[in-house]
């Protein structure tokens, strides 16, 4: 028996939905690798958390833009497995999917994927957790590199506060866009006060990319492994505009560093270092 003409446009529906959210929960984060930029005239130099006066926001984010370049350089290799889950609650009733997937990182930003295990729907599985695959892919070219990055030309930042939490002492900044852009996001970081490594993050999406979906709230926190911090625990919950809700959650465990040398320790360079220059430098 044929399938009804409404159930072929509710399946039509349900599949735009779901590849709008396979793109919009991939949001790009700070992850190692990833570069900021100081401002020329802001105050550089190397500041430890153990200085009597607390950090400016300038300062912080100096020290941030030398640390990530240093593990940048320093990480060569590594491999993990994570466990992707999403669950569906729409217009055509609950939906839910599992995936197990193996990752091998090499410098520079190449990843390569092995699906471990896949359970639940097919339509959850291919338009969801296989495009967050794809979609991380292109998430490495230079020019979403350069749109994405947490740079003076893409965001402004403002330091809230400090924080003594699960990972120790901590920098509060809120980053906020510059303009409205899909691969930008809204929201706050929270950088060690020692290792100067974003610890979490709690935002939302600069621009709603499409019709189909209201709202994205999402969370990542990362994890110590060796002298690096990798991505831990990711969870994006999306209103859908025609009704109901998509849950997302991404487990990362298993980590060994394959290749890495050690990683320098901070020193005072110029404030004016660039995403081009500190790319120039790798």
């Amino acid at each position: 028996m044929k399938p009804h003409a409404t159930d072929r446009q509710t399946r039509t529906r349900i599949s735009r939905v779901l590849h709008v959210l396979a793109v919009f929960v991939i949001l790009p984060v700070p992850i190692p690798g990833t570069l900021w930029r100081v401002a020329s005239g802001q105050q550089s130099g190397t500041i430890s958390a153990a200085d009597p006066a607390p950090l400016t926001a300038q300062q912080v984010v100096y020290n941030l833009v030398q640390m990530n370049l240093h593990r940048t350089q320093a990480l060569h290799g590594y491999r993990g497995i994570r466990t992707y889950r999403v669950e569906y609650q729409g217009f055509s009733g609950p939906r839910s999917a599992e995936m197990v997937v193996s990752v091998k990182y090499s410098s520079p930003g190449r990843k390569e994927f092995a699906i471990q295990s896949v359970t639940g729907s097919n339509l959850m599985i291919d338009k969801v957790l296989k495009k967050l695959l794809e979609a991380e892919n292109e998430e490495s070219s230079p020019e979403v590199q350069r749109r994405s990055a947490l740079t003076d030309d893409n965001y402004r930042f403002t330091l809230v506060g400090h924080d003594n939490g699960f990972s120790g002492a901590t920098y509060i900044l809120d980053v906020e866009p510059r303009r409205k852009d899909k691969f930008l996001y809204l929201g706050r970081i929270w950088v060690d006060a020692g290792d100067f490594a974003v610890v979490r993050l709690k935002a939302e999406p600069s621009k709603n990319p499409s019709f189909w979906t209201r709202k994205t709230d999402i969370e990542e926190v990362y994890t110590k492994v060796a002298d690096f911090w990798l991505p831990g625990y990711n969870h994006s919950l999306t209103a859908v505009r025609l009704g109901g809700h998509a849950d997302l959650t991404i487990e990362y465990r298993n980590y060994q560093i394959t290749d890495a040398s050690q990683v320098s320790s901070l020193s005072t360079r110029p404030a004016t270092l660039s995403t081009e220059t500190a790319s120039a430098q790798q």
